[in-house]
């Protein structure tokens, strides 16, 4: 991390303080609250056979053509936030992964959104009701069979899914994402500071790429969250992106290793809000990975995208 904290800059924007370093922005808010945010296009370019660029009005677009002719486009507003992620295959047939765009009427009310607090995404729920035991709820990867494997990896939400979220508020609402069930791969252990997987750890993601590639077979519109943590040693800036860093190098790894479709995976790293054991000194178990589904949450409890209300244009493409 010394290379990367060498490289900081810091500035101040309407009561934000901002914080670049290569490959990396950390946004603090005013409240204290910080989240992290990082382009996920570089995990696209692997294999790829061409990568062009397009404007259109406020809107950019990266297109990632694969050698057997697919193309993953990745349309960002004028600052750079997903909009949509598509996939169009040869005959040119599109599916819409990811729709960043769509915010509910009166959502804001409704799910409890939180003004001004982390960028306006923040949601507020009360918890989820559980009816599964807490063993099927957050279940260990190490000694888990592959079929429980596959089952947390496709099950549907755990309580009522009131509307579609927006992938922002899912990132950023840690009451959201409680409504799916997780898998903690407690198999992968990162030395203190490194993000890098072990080559001889690997291959413990096996089973659970098995599962995403079948569950994307299954969906192809299927999208699952990789969140990487840390212990709490350090600062918490420098545990923010050692943790985005780990869970992007678990996408990687389960797209280069295990053909994973990279635009069915997003990450995201937390640093250390979410202990999984409460101990400021060094811990392995604290620094993980851990992965759920997440398209009911995008699409309102149902596994595929549903249309657009009456009156509200479809997305451009």
């Amino acid at each position: 991390m010394d290379d990367f904290r060498s490289e900081r800059r810091e500035t101040q924007q309407g009561g934000r303080t901002i914080i670049t370093e290569p490959g990396r922005i950390i946004v603090r808010d005013p409240s204290g609250q910080a989240f992290i945010r990082h382009n996920e296009e570089d995990r696209f370019r692997y294999g790829a056979r061409d990568i062009r660029r397009e404007q259109v009005g406020n809107e950019s677009r990266t297109i990632v053509v694969r050698p057997d002719g697919t193309q993953i486009i990745t349309v960002n507003d004028r600052d750079g936030r997903l909009l949509r992620r598509i996939r169009r295959d040869q005959r040119g047939r599109e599916i819409v992964i990811i729709d960043n765009s769509y915010r509910g009427v009166g959502a804001a009310v409704a799910a409890g959104v939180v003004a001004g607090a982390i960028g306006g995404y923040f949601v507020s729920l009360p918890p989820p009701r559980l009816t599964i035991p807490r063993d099927r709820y957050i279940v260990e990867a190490e000694d888990a069979p592959p079929e429980l494997i596959y089952d947390t990896l496709t099950a549907p939400p755990v309580d009522h899914i009131d509307r579609r979220y927006s992938l922002d508020e899912i990132r950023y609402s840690p009451s959201v994402r409680e409504r799916m069930r997780s898998i903690d791969l407690d198999s992968i252990n990162f030395d203190t500071g490194s993000w890098e997987i072990p080559s001889d750890q690997a291959s413990k993601l096996q089973v659970i790429a098995d599962s995403l590639n079948r569950a994307i077979s299954r969906n192809p519109r299927a999208v699952f969250l990789i969140e990487g943590h840390t212990d709490a040693v350090g600062s918490d800036i420098d545990n923010l992106s050692l943790s985005d860093r780990r869970a992007q190098s678990a996408a990687e790894l389960l797209t280069q290793q295990f053909q994973v479709p990279p635009e069915n995976l997003t990450s995201q790293g937390y640093g250390e809000q979410y202990l999984k054991v409460q101990t400021d000194g060094p811990s392995r178990e604290n620094r993980r990975v851990t992965i759920r589904n997440i398209t009911p949450l995008l699409n309102g409890g149902q596994a595929s995208l549903p249309p657009p209300p009456p009156g509200t244009a479809p997305p451009r493409r």
